[in-house]
C-alpha cells in the first residue's frame, strides 16, 4: 500500500493490486475510509466519514489531483 500523501490525520494511498481500476485514491483517518476517483474527482466509496468531512476530503483531492494522478501513473504505468 504505497502512501502517496499525508495531510494532518489523513493518509492518502492506493493498493498495489488494483491496476485494472481507473485511477483512484484511498484516504484513511482512524477507522474511517473513503475512496475517490481521480480523473474526474468523485466519491467512489465511504466508510464512516460524515458529509462535511467528505467535502473537505474532496477539496484536498482536487487540490492535490495532479500529484495523486502522477503517483498513480508512476506506480502502475512504469
Amino acid at each position: 500500500m504505497p502512501t502517496v500523501l499525508r495531510i494532518g490525520a489523513y493518509r492518502f494511498y492506493f493498493y498495489s493490486h488494483e491496476p485494472n481500476e481507473p485511477p483512484h485514491i484511498h484516504i484513511d483517518r482512524d477507522n474511517l475510509s473513503a475512496k475517490f476517483w481521480l480523473e474526474s474527482v468523485a466519491l467512489a466509496k465511504n466508510i464512516g466519514f460524515r458529509s462535511k468531512e467528505l467535502r473537505k476530503l474532496e477539496s484536498l483531492v482536487k487540490e492535490n489531483q495532479t500529484k495523486l494522478v502522477e503517483a498513480w501513473n508512476e506506480y502502475f504505468c512504469n
